[in-house]
């Protein structure tokens, strides 16, 4: 087992930032090379795709949406995967879920390949 806790959400202005963390404990990633990935929910919305990275971290994967405006990171060696964000928007507003998974790259952008999941963290976007 994996177990994740989020930490870093809040409030902030549109055009600032914040900086999302997980931690996880149990079972770690490097273990068992595990994908990591960013996901959100807004109120009413589904859960999309925001951005993952590979084991090694050489390679990562974003949504259209925040491209160039966050990034993703991992450190092994602590068990954390971070999530950058800048020039923030209001519709950026939402939940934000780090998730875990065994599943190949491939399959990366799919919220239900994910085998754990953290509790979630609000972030919130003022206009």
């Amino acid at each position: 087992q994996v177990q994740l806790v989020e930490s870093g959400g809040g409030l902030v202005q549109a055009g600032g930032s914040l900086r999302l963390s997980c931690a996880a404990s149990g079972r770690t990633f490097s273990n068992y090379a595990m994908g990591l990935g960013w996901f959100r929910q807004a109120p009413g919305k589904e859960r999309e795709f925001v951005a993952a990275i590979s084991w090694s971290g050489g390679n990562t994967y974003y949504a259209d949406f925040v491209k160039g405006r966050f990034t993703i990171s991992r450190d092994n060696a602590k068990n954390t995967v971070h999530l950058q964000m800048n020039s923030l928007k209001p519709e950026d507003t939402a939940v934000y879920y780090c998730a875990a998974t065994t599943f190949p790259s491939s399959y990366y952008y799919t919220s239900r390949l994910y085998e754990y999941w953290g509790q979630g963290t609000q972030v919130t976007v003022s206009s």
